[in-house]
């Protein structure tokens, strides 16, 4: 079929995928939350730019030719035409006008992928992208050169991004010609990006660690959040973000927007529980830390399995990741890598365990089954391994695309323009280093300032003889 298809929109689909892009985009802010307090207070910039940052890179190279990689037309169901759409070509058009016979009005029509105009898909797989960038910065919190990073994100989205985007997600109705290799071949199931946001995120992160190398102190040193409301913040956001990602999946305003509300809602609640309660177990104690990993555990592993797991399907995909995960987090220190705020534990593991639960729980009467061609039930429905086998070529096929292109992007950056801080640079903290500011005026908040009376007004002035003050002291 031609692609994008010229017609009127539907009204009501577009209203939900409008509001279901800004949710999306609210997740990347959340994530800066997430992640800057986990952090140590000198690194809390660093650690929220990183996130802001991806939504600048991400933006300009997906109306470039980003879109066009994820959507245009197929080479070997592997990628789009980087050049189909460049710059959006062909894809923003006028007012959709209804036809009004009584005013001798005609019906104006403009591109539309599905039932949307397809300005508002370009705009919802947008903030996927921006998204799944984001979510890296969390393995190499500390040490990453800020310029580094800007250059790693856009090299990144484009080699492994974009390309993997256009295999699980474009498919017939959303891509020009035959769409992606796993989506339309394959037959594996994600409907929202477990394989190609959280496993594809999560071992990019493993493998920038492991190149990158261990922060300072670690793992003797501890590296304690600094900010536990931030984070709770951070996960709260998230979660409400989240609906735009998983349900908003649907591009309409139908049943399987509201069974994947539900589906994510029972699975995050579950992990969330399962998680605190291995905490318990473990440690004695249930944490605020662990309420929020917990959470945002619930919501990855759900992510690809939303529309084809009945309620209990959900509740099982919940506790399996909210248990794991708690458990994962910990490997970094039996196997010696650092990744500083778990993306790993959560994301990887989280992805790789609701992407292959598919296989097993995926139920008849949900929606990823009926009404799709290819598919079969999970193995505890009746349905054999068939399903299972597709969803493991998938997440392993994704897996090792990414890691081994992270690693040659990786080894590139390290040895020309450089990867880590020097040696003073993170001791002194990447947020003054990086980027000379500081989240915090520990000077002011100790009380260590003269009285307002005896300051200068201007904000230079007022900076000089406050550092002045505390250098007496």
């Amino acid at each position: 079929m031609s692609f994008p298809v010229m017609g009127q929109p539907n009204t009501g689909d577009t209203a939900w995928m409008l509001a279901s892009s800004a949710l999306v985009l609210l997740m990347t802010p959340g994530l800066a939350f997430f992640y800057g307090g986990m952090v140590r207070a000198k690194s809390v910039l660093n650690m929220i730019m990183m996130s802001i940052s991806a939504m600048g890179v991400v933006t300009v190279l997906w109306v470039l030719y980003g879109y066009s990689m994820a959507f245009g037309n197929d080479t070997g169901s592997v990628v789009g035409s980087p050049t189909e759409y460049w710059g959006l070509k062909g894809l923003i058009g006028g007012n959709a006008v209804a036809a009004d016979a009584s005013k001798g009005v005609a019906a104006t029509d403009i591109p539309l992928a599905g039932t949307l105009p397809a300005t508002v898909f370009v705009a919802f797989q947008l903030m996927f992208a921006i998204i799944t960038v984001a979510l890296i910065s969390g393995a190499v919190a500390d040490r990453l050169k800020f310029s580094a990073w800007l250059v790693f994100s856009g090299l990144w989205a484009t080699l492994v991004y974009f390309p993997v985007a256009h295999w699980v997600f474009a498919f017939d109705g959303f891509a020009s010609e035959k769409g992606g290799w796993i989506a339309n071949k394959l037959h594996a199931i994600d409907f929202a990006g477990g394989t190609a946001v959280h496993i594809n995120a999560g071992i990019a992160g493993l493998v920038l660690a492991l190149v990158l190398g261990k922060r300072k102190g670690w793992p003797t040193t501890l590296f304690r959040p600094h900010n536990l409301p931030f984070v709770m913040l951070g996960a709260g956001l998230l979660w409400f973000g989240w609906y735009g990602f998983n349900a908003g999946s649907a591009t309409s305003s139908n049943g399987a927007a509201g069974a994947t509300f539900v589906t994510t809602t029972i699975a995050t609640a579950a992990a969330m529980l399962a998680w605190l309660l291995t905490e318990r177990i473990r440690d004695g104690h249930a944490t605020t830390l662990g309420a929020a990993s917990g959470i945002v555990a619930g919501l990855v592993a759900i992510t690809p399995s939303c529309s084809s797991v009945n309620a209990l399907g959900a509740l099982i995909i919940g506790v399996v990741a909210g248990v794991l995960c708690a458990l994962a987090v910990g490997l970094k220190f039996k196997l010696g890598f650092d990744d500083s705020l778990d993306v790993v534990g959560v994301h990887l593991v989280g992805g790789l365990a609701g992407t292959l639960m598919v296989g097993l729980v995926a139920a008849p009467e949900s929606v990823a089954i009926n009404g799709v061609t290819g598919v079969s039930k999970g193995l505890f429905y009746g349905g054999g391994f068939d399903q299972l086998e597709r969803q493991a070529v998938g997440a392993f096929a994704v897996l090792a695309y990414s890691g081994v292109v992270t690693l040659i992007l990786a080894l590139i950056l390290k040895y020309t323009i450089g990867l880590r801080l020097g040696a003073e640079q993170e001791a002194a903290g990447i947020d003054e280093s990086e980027h000379a500011e500081s989240g915090y005026d520990f000077a002011v908040a100790s009380g260590s300032v003269l009285p307002r009376a005896s300051l200068p007004d201007t904000p230079n002035g007022l900076q000089a003889r406050v550092a002045e003050k505390v250098e007496a002291e």
